[in-house]
């Protein structure tokens, strides 16, 4: 049985696009009738719309396979009074889905993916942390890949804050143990008997997703078709305990892999 990150995994950083062999990996446990879920950290569109973008570009598999943090929002954010920052097209999507932004006596500071924080957006997020605002974070991602550059993630953004205020955190998206247990919950739907320790995750992001994963008694497999070139980046610097089980470049040798029963 399957996690299945997105973003550096199954589509390109760069443009979106199927990442060799993603398509196919799906459709090999369409096939094989394999449990699995594709978990995401999307925080930009609206899931139904993401979900509807990855079907558009040929991957084959129901909304009921399908979980991001947007899904599990509800469960940590009220709607009145958040001070969020992330892209201008998260912005929109939590408008739409009911939010009301509040840049001057927010309840709740929502932390989102985006390359160009400022010095400023930062200052404003630590006084209104000092405030008494509350700190979330759609997901912990260590790093953000974008245009072939590399970013600090919402991860390290959310540490650099609680260092700064002693605020501590709460996580919605990966690598929660929130997040995952909803995204088993859901998985035990294709096969009531699913546990951690059954679940293979997959992703790019080996410090962020795998690294919670393997604490939970997942299994691993850190993929460098994403955020890192190369594993030697940052595996070595890794601790023990959560270097990932498993080391590939991308989905299509995942597959040969499973093909070939290494996994």
């Amino acid at each position: 049985m399957y996690f299945i990150d997105v973003q550096g995994t199954l589509i390109s950083d760069t443009d979106k696009s199927p990442i060799r062999g993603s398509r196919e990996f799906i459709e090999h446990l369409n096939t094989q009738n394999i449990p699995y879920m594709v978990i995401t950290n999307n925080t930009k569109k609206a899931s139904k719309d993401f979900y509807s973008y990855l079907k558009s570009i040929g991957f084959n598999f129901s909304y009921e396979k399908y979980l991001d943090p947007l899904m599990l929002l509800e469960n940590y954010v009220h709607k009145d009074a958040v001070a969020a920052y992330g892209a201008e097209e998260f912005l929109t999507t939590l408008q739409n889905m009911g939010y009301t932004l509040d840049y001057t006596k927010p309840k709740t500071l929502l932390v989102a993916t985006k390359e160009d924080f400022s010095a400023d957006e930062y200052a404003q997020m630590i006084d209104f942390l000092l405030s008494g605002a509350k700190l979330v974070g759609m997901h912990e991602t260590s790093i953000y890949a974008k245009n072939s550059k590399r970013y600090p993630g919402v991860g390290a953004i959310l540490r650099m804050l609680e260092f700064a205020t002693s605020v501590s955190y709460e996580v919605v998206g990966k690598p929660s143990v929130a997040f995952y247990s909803e995204a088993l919950t859901r998985l035990q739907l294709q096969n009531n008997s699913a546990d951690f320790e059954q679940i293979t995750i997959i992703s790019d992001d080996v410090k962020g997703d795998l690294g919670g994963a393997k604490e939970l008694g997942m299994q691993t497999v850190f993929v460098t078709s994403g955020k890192y070139k190369t594993a030697e980046e940052i595996v070595p610097s890794l601790a023990e305990n959560v270097k990932p089980d498993t080391i590939c470049k991308d989905m299509q040798e995942v597959l040969e892999r499973i093909k070939g029963e290494e996994l």
